[in-house]
C-alpha cells in the first residue's frame, strides 16, 4: 500500500509526463491593474489613519515633531542617523542611534525615522535599514514611532512600490500601523511586537 507521499508524487509526474523535457517554463503575464484615481497622499492618510496611526501634515516638520511629542509625553527620542536638520526639533532631547543597545532604546521615549517610500492602497511605509530608516532594533523596540514621510515618496500601489525598492538593499520592513496582534482570543493588543505608538507626519 502506498503512502500519501507516493500519491502525491505520482499525480506530479502523471501531470508533467506531456511536457518535452526541453520545453522552458514561462512565467504568466501579469498585468497590474490600474492605480485608483485621486490623490494617492490624501488616500494614504487616510489608510494609515484607519491603522490607529495619528497623521499630522506639516509644512515645518521639525515644529509638527515638537507638538507629536508633547501630545505623547515623549521627551526623549533616539534619532536614525540620516534625519535631516531640519526634522529634528526643540525641546526634545534626540540620541543619537550609533548602535544604541536595546535595553538603551527601551528607555527612550521613541524613535524618529524618515522612510523609503509609502503606498497608498495599503496606508503603508516601507523602511529600508538606510541613513534615514535606522536599523530594525531603533524601529522595533521603542514604544513611540515618530515617522516623517515626504509626499513625493507616496505611490499610489503595491507593485509600484514593489518596482521602486527593486535594487535596494534592505532589509524592507512594511508598517501598516502600530504594532499590533489579534492572535489570542481575537483580541486587539497593541505593543507585542513593535511600537505601540505611531505618528506619521505628512511632509
Amino acid at each position: 500500500m502506498s503512502s500519501a507521499r507516493d500519491d502525491v508524487l505520482a499525480r506530479v509526474r502523471a501531470a508533467l509526463r506531456d511536457v518535452p523535457r526541453d520545453e522552458a517554463p514561462q512565467a504568466p503575464a501579469y498585468e497590474p491593474p490600474p492605480a485608483p484615481s485621486g490623490d494617492p497622499v490624501a488616500r494614504f492618510a487616510e489608510r494609515v489613519a484607519d491603522y490607529r496611526a495619528t497623521v499630522v501634515e506639516a509644512r515645518d516638520v521639525a515644529a509638527a515633531v515638537a507638538e507629536a511629542c508633547a501630545a505623547q509625553g515623549a521627551a526623549r527620542l533616539a534619532v536614525a542617523p540620516g534625519v535631516p536638520a531640519a526634522w529634528r526639533p526643540a525641546g526634545v532631547e534626540l540620541v543619537a542611534d550609533d548602535g544604541l543597545s536595546a535595553g538603551a532604546l527601551d528607555e527612550l521615549d521613541g524613535a524618529l525615522t524618515g522612510c523609503a517610500l509609502a503606498i497608498a492602497e495599503t496606508g503603508t511605509f516601507v523602511l529600508d535599514a538606510g541613513e534615514r530608516s535606522g536599523r530594525r532594533a531603533l524601529t522595533l523596540i521603542p514604544d513611540l514611532h515618530v515617522c516623517v514621510v515626504e509626499r513625493r515618496q507616496v505611490v499610489a500601489t503595491v507593485p509600484e512600490a514593489i518596482r521602486a525598492l527593486e535594487g535596494g538593499v534592505g532589509p524592507f520592513t512594511f508598517v501598516s500601523g502600530p504594532s499590533a496582534t489579534s492572535d489570542i482570543e481575537l483580541d486587539r493588543v497593541e505593543g507585542v511586537h513593535g511600537p505601540r505608538r505611531l505618528v506619521v507626519v505628512l511632509a
